[in-house]
């Protein structure tokens, strides 16, 4: 009987905490390095920068209109305004972390992608549809994610062909990725093919990039 007792003990305390691994707060940079990034600006191209994107306190705010042009003459995607990080990766493992808010309103908005791919041209795009987070535009990463601060870290490792998506220090998504190429992150508003709102909008501050330093 005390056999028993103890073996039941050991089971429950284990799956309790495999719960609480689960539901742990991590930090997904853990094992990572900073690397400085380069930033490049893409906006609709009759339009002066500073009509769709401010930098204050910290804070890179951007907007776009449903009717705004492309970010270059003869384009025919939507319209956009984002920041392009350089420097491109081709291998490796990589993560983007930063700090979103999306204001109340903003939906059909890419707010981060991975651009790049073998397989179409992009890796990975996380879209807002009425404050929820898409990964396209299904399935759903996470909710009720308007008007206020979150944190995004979206880890890429290339060779493995894996995307790891965390939200406040949560994993809450992982799929294989599209194929390597020529990869960058890009951040800001990027209107989807259908179903946008009129005005869209993001913000973030505390964007960084770290490459996974792999020992041998």
């Amino acid at each position: 009987m005390k056999v028993l007792y103890y073996s039941l003990l050991v089971f429950v305390i284990t799956l309790m905490g495999c719960f609480l691994i689960n539901d742990a707060h991590i930090d997904p940079t853990y094992g990572f390095v900073e690397v400085v990034p380069n930033f490049e600006y893409q906006k609709p191209y009759d339009t002066p920068l500073d009509q769709r994107y401010s930098y204050q306190n910290g804070t890179h705010r951007f907007w776009v209109y449903a009717d705004d042009k492309p970010h270059y003459l003869g384009s025919n995607t939507q319209p956009r305004t984002e920041i392009r990080i350089l420097p491109d990766y081709t291998s490796g493992i990589w993560q983007f972390e930063g700090l979103a808010f999306v204001p109340n309103g903003t939906s059909g908005a890419t707010i981060v992608q991975i651009h790049g791919a073998a397989h179409g041209s992009t890796t990975i795009l996380l879209r807002i549809y009425n404050g929820d987070m898409r990964y396209y535009s299904t399935p759903v990463i996470d909710t009720d994610l308007y008007d206020k601060w979150f944190k995004v870290n979206l880890i890429h490792d290339v060779d493995g062909g894996k995307v790891t998506v965390f939200i406040d220090n949560q994993e809450r998504f992982k799929t294989h990725d599209q194929g390597p190429g020529m990869l960058y992150f890009k951040f800001g508003v990027y209107g989807a093919p259908t179903n946008i709102s009129y005005y869209m909008e993001s913000r973030w501050k505390a964007v960084k990039i770290y490459k996974k330093m792999l020992s041998f």
